[in-house]
């Protein structure tokens, strides 16, 4: 977020993300790139709005739904897990539909093994992922689980700068350093997480670095993307996206099938549908929906790493921050003490620091345009 190359990069897209992945369709370089049309910049934030609906309603509907799977007698989790990455049948008519779509320049794709390697590893690692929160999601209340999640802002900065080229300034710095004091005093304070849900006694601490590393790991694999999209495929159609998230996500999704059977939780599949308190229609549609708010995050999340960069879709990511705690007080009886409005609080200042150097670099951007 430094030059002004970068800047007009990250946050005035459209010339540098109309499929070329940082190449404006002239073959100039991004720093010399004719500066967008406004017709151009309004599609693209028209994108990137769309996209962050998709990733703050599916990401938040879905650790809902997660939490209710687990106090209604939901137990297993690798099916959990599998939930998080088994909607990938939902994209398959956006990826057929975009596929038939001309492409607007001739880029060369990368070999098919190389590719197919690439989207396994990712798949990988998120079926590992989904694990983690599967179980951090079971032993700690949704309060808390929102709040040490916000430490993945944290972790992007870090491997974004490492990974993907982004400039550390201060504002982002202070919000690196603000999103981990919130998180210390979550963990430090574990005897504030007292809540109605069914979360079992003794198991905070491992639920507390279950979720860090989670957090970690989570913002690893969006910098990971960032870097296919940018290195590898070198797009960033919604063709590219929607190819990305499915084939990653049906990897992951072999993996969590996998470990259902080999854990042999699928044999306790039936008793845990049969005890679901509110039913056997509710289990399943509490499955489903799961799925599908999984789904819509998915693209989400994948959309907004190819418009503009994976640190700013955790920042997206974290807006839910304030909301998710107060939900958790009002449907699961989650206690709201003063360390956790103190974590919460630190966490938001933290979150806008983000967002103002976003609003520093859109004005600098600005100002570039009009001379």
């Amino acid at each position: 977020m430094g030059d002004a190359g970068e800047i007009r990069m990250q946050i005035a897209g459209p010339a540098m993300h109309a499929g070329t992945g940082g190449v404006a369709n002239n073959g100039t370089s991004p720093a010399t790139a004719a500066p967008p049309t406004m017709s151009e910049r309004v599609q693209w934030w028209a994108v990137v709005l769309v996209n962050i609906v998709f990733l703050l309603g599916g990401q938040s509907v879905a650790s809902f739904l997660g939490r209710i799977y687990y106090d209604q007698g939901g137990g297993s989790l690798w099916m959990a897990t599998l939930v998080q990455s088994c909607g990938t049948p939902l994209a398959i008519p956006l990826l057929l539909y975009f596929r038939r779509r001309p492409r607007s320049t001739a880029v060369t794709r990368p070999p098919l093994l190389k590719i197919s390697a690439i989207y396994a590893g990712l798949g990988v690692l998120l079926a590992a992922d989904n694990l983690m929160y599967s179980y951090a999601l079971l032993y700690l209340s949704l309060s808390t689980y929102s709040l040490i999640c916000a430490t993945q802002l944290s972790f992007n900065a870090v491997f974004s700068y490492f990974l993907n080229k982004e400039k550390f300034t201060a504002l982002i710095l202070n919000s690196v350093v603000l999103l981990t004091f919130s998180a210390a005093l979550v963990g430090v304070s574990h005897g504030s997480d007292r809540t109605n849900s069914s979360v079992p006694e003794g198991k905070f601490p491992l639920g507390f670095a279950l979720t860090l590393t989670a957090s970690a790991l989570f913002s690893l694999i969006l910098s990971l993307m960032q870097l296919t999209f940018d290195k590898v495929l070198k797009s960033d159609t919604f063709y590219d996206v929607v190819e990305m998230q499915f084939w990653s996500n049906t990897a992951a999704a072999v993996v969590s099938v996998a470990g259902l059977f080999i854990s042999g939780e699928w044999s306790s599949l039936d008793g845990e549908m049969d005890g679901y308190k509110k039913g056997k229609v509710a289990y399943g549609m509490t499955l489903a929906w799961t799925a599908i708010s999984w789904q819509l995050a998915t693209v989400g999340m994948m959309g907004l790493v190819a418009a503009v960069s994976s640190l700013f879709t955790n920042v997206i990511s974290t807006v839910g921050l304030p909301l998710s705690p107060i939900v958790a007080v009002i449907f699961f009886g989650d206690q709201m003490d003063g360390v956790k409005v103190l974590a919460m609080l630190i966490g938001v200042w933290g979150f806008l620091s983000y967002i103002y150097q976003h609003y520093l670099d859109d004005a600098k951007v600005k100002k570039i345009l009009a001379e």
